[in-house]
């Protein structure tokens, strides 16, 4: 268990170190004339050279690079060639919005999608045919139209919950609730939809094997068979479903966030693309794909301890 843990933790840092690469490389070479965006148009070629120095953008790709990576190692990931302020700050105020938001939107699709896909896999009949269909209605409605309907109706129509804005938790836990639900059903409406298919897959699959027939025949309660070993099979492909889920809903939110106007990591994307500032997006980057590596060796180690088998894949 310690190599496989030992192993994935390796592939990790492995991973983050390779997109990081690709990504200051990817900046520098498309990022413009980043110091007369600065100045503004009115500035003199020697006010934009000396800013160019001031940002060390003379000096040599490679040198840049590790001078950031030497400082990104220990949580330092420069100051914005905007507004001044520590990449690591903003990103420690932005973060928990967006993470907020999608943490509660896999638990909803986690809880939903089990229910259903179970449900649908063992009962078959009228409820299976509407998750199939719920399915393909799912996927082919955009996220975004799914949050402009349901501002119309909740917000706007009934009043019920806010159309904008975001609550931190630690200032009120009803206002937190209110202020993400909207969001939260927006991006789950198409992921319940597609993991709840996987997760009836993964079910029936499970109840075509030889050892529950086996189990059957030594008189098992069919409910014991599905919740104790049944489940614990199927469990696997589940997890994996979420973890992608869980990839996808970071990219995603960006469109969320600036329907319902979340201050989170995906606006601050979007908006340090526009100016080009490589320091914050570095660090956006770089953060959100450890969340990625941390959550997918969670996902590793908990398939590891369902299925042996795959410490060894």
């Amino acid at each position: 268990m310690l190599n496989f843990i030992v192993r994935r933790i390796v592939v990790g840092i492995v991973a983050i170190w390779v997109v990081s690469v690709l990504t200051f490389a990817g900046l520098n070479a498309a990022g413009g004339d980043v110091a007369r965006k600065l100045l503004g148009e009115s500035a003199t070629p020697q006010q934009v050279k000396s800013k160019q120095v001031e940002l060390g953008l003379n000096r040599p790709l490679v040198s840049r690079y590790w001078d950031w990576l030497s400082h990104a190692v220990r949580g330092d990931f420069g100051r914005s060639w905007f507004d001044g302020q520590p990449v690591s700050n903003t990103i420690q105020t932005r973060l928990p919005t967006t993470l907020s938001v999608v943490a509660v939107t896999v638990l909803v699709v986690a809880v939903v999608s089990v229910l259903i896909g179970v449900t649908a896999a063992v009962r078959r009949g009228w409820i299976d045919r509407a998750l199939q269909l719920g399915s393909i209605g799912g996927a082919s409605v955009p996220q975004f139209i799914a949050a402009v309907i349901l501002v119309t109706i909740f917000a706007i129509h009934l009043r019920w919950l806010p159309a904008t804005g975001y609550v931190p938790l630690g200032t009120s836990f009803s206002g937190w609730t209110k202020s993400i639900t909207l969001p939260v059903i927006a991006l789950a409406l198409a992921a319940i939809a597609s993991a709840a298919q996987q997760v009836r897959s993964a079910v029936i699959a499970e109840l075509s094997r030889d050892y529950v027939r086996t189990l059957q025949g030594r008189g098992l309660a069919r409910s014991e068979i599905l919740f104790k070993h049944v489940l614990r099979g199927a469990a696997p492909a589940a997890l994996t479903i979420l973890s992608l889920q869980f990839i996808g809903l970071l990219g995603g939110i960006v469109v969320i966030e600036q329907i319902f106007a979340l201050p989170g990591i995906g606006v601050l994307a979007v908006q340090s693309t526009s100016e080009g500032d490589t320091p914050v997006l570095m660090g956006i980057v770089v953060s959100t794909v450890t969340i990625v590596v941390v959550v997918n060796l969670i996902v590793d180690l908990a398939i590891g301890w369902l299925n042996p088998k795959a410490r060894l894949a």
